[in-house]
């Protein structure tokens, strides 16, 4: 289940405003730097958010105009966009990332009521409605933030964003069959998820690490490793 909208909002809104700053102190050096991501510069992981921008600004026009209009083509075409913003020229790049994330607000600020209840389809092709977006969003500044490896970590996130984070990824992995078959105890916010034999320990944030990018330096017991989250 996915968070109440307007939380969802606030947390897209916070994160978006937070990896602003930091894309905005990130200099030519520091761009072509490695993130924490296999295989992509940190210039990969802004160019991402902002072709991402772009994308859900997409389903935002299919569920206002009702004409199909898939985030991407294809995953090649996802790929070639990210890698050409990549190689942008650091002024260039940040402002791209700017302008992207500008057209999204103004979109989502700008749409009908009555479109939200709209269908549209993620990248996976799941459908979802177009309340989802701002969720999806928020998912991506926060995670990619902490990518961005510049200190940003899964520890200042909010523990309630984390918290949803996990409930979402827990769901996918059922939805593709993909359970993890372990009891996870969020020790710092009373939540339990699961019933396996073998049970993970850890904070809410370092939970969300392991699930989203196999981190389970914060965790104790005997950690599996999860199934793609992405």
């Amino acid at each position: 289940m996915s968070p109440k909208p307007e939380t969802s909002r606030q947390w897209w809104s916070e994160g978006e405003r937070l990896v602003a700053g930091l894309v905005e102190r990130l200099n030519d050096d520091d761009l072509a730097e490695p993130s924490a991501l296999p295989d992509w510069s940190r210039a990969h992981v802004v160019a991402h958010l902002a072709r991402n921008a772009d994308a859900l600004g997409n389903l935002i026009s299919w569920a206002r105009t009702g004409v199909e209009t898939r985030m991407y083509p294809s995953r090649e075409d996802r790929d070639a966009g990210i890698a050409a913003t990549a190689v942008l020229p650091s002024a260039e790049l940040r402002t791209d990332y700017a302008d992207a994330c500008a057209r999204l607000a103004e979109a989502v600020d700008t749409m009908p009521a009555a479109a939200w209840t709209a269908e549209v389809r993620t990248m996976l092709d799941r459908p979802v409605p177009a309340t989802e977006v701002p969720w999806m969003r928020a998912k991506e500044v926060w995670v990619h933030g902490v990518d961005l490896d510049v200190g940003l970590g899964f520890a200042d996130l909010p523990t309630e964003f984390c918290t949803a984070l996990v409930d979402d990824v827990l769901g996918l992995f059922a939805e593709r069959g993909q359970k993890v078959e372990v009891t996870v105890v969020a020790t710092d916010v009373d939540r339990t998820w699961g019933e396996g034999a073998t049970t993970v320990r850890g904070p809410v944030a370092a939970v969300a690490a392991w699930l989203t990018r196999s981190d389970a330096s914060g965790l104790s017991g005997d950690v599996p490793a999860p199934p793609p989250w992405l």
